[in-house]
């Protein structure tokens, strides 16, 4: 079974910037997958961050473009999500997903609090 392990949320200031991470670990059978991050903030829908393929293809929340840049190291089987210029509506908690056409992981999440 694959687990993700996330880090690197925390607590910024309007205009700040974190990375975030995410390592699958265990059998990963198909090479061909998406890896990707969602986010959810209180009381909305999780939507979409940002995905990439393991060859690289990218999909980016419309929203987000030019803030954001999503990145993956398939030796290491992990995603990196660079998030720049923060907002407060940026605040919510980012889920790690991994998804190939026989599994649909999440993370456990992790907090993204921007805030002065």
């Amino acid at each position: 079974q694959v687990q993700l392990a996330e880090s690197g949320g925390g607590t910024v200031q309007p205009g700040g910037s974190l990375r975030l991470s995410c390592t699958a670990s265990g059998k990963i059978f198909n090479h061909n997958n998406i890896m990707g991050w969602y986010r959810q903030a209180p009381g909305k829908q999780r939507e979409l961050v940002a995905s990439i393929s393991s060859n690289g293809g990218t999909n980016y929340a419309s929203s987000l473009k030019g803030r954001i840049t999503i990145s993956r190291d398939n030796g290491e089987s992990t995603v990196y999500l660079q998030m720049n210029n923060l907002k407060p509506e940026d605040m919510g908690v980012y889920y790690c997903n991994f998804w190939d056409p026989q599994l649909d992981i999440w993370g456990q999440g992790t907090q993204v609090t921007v805030s002065s």
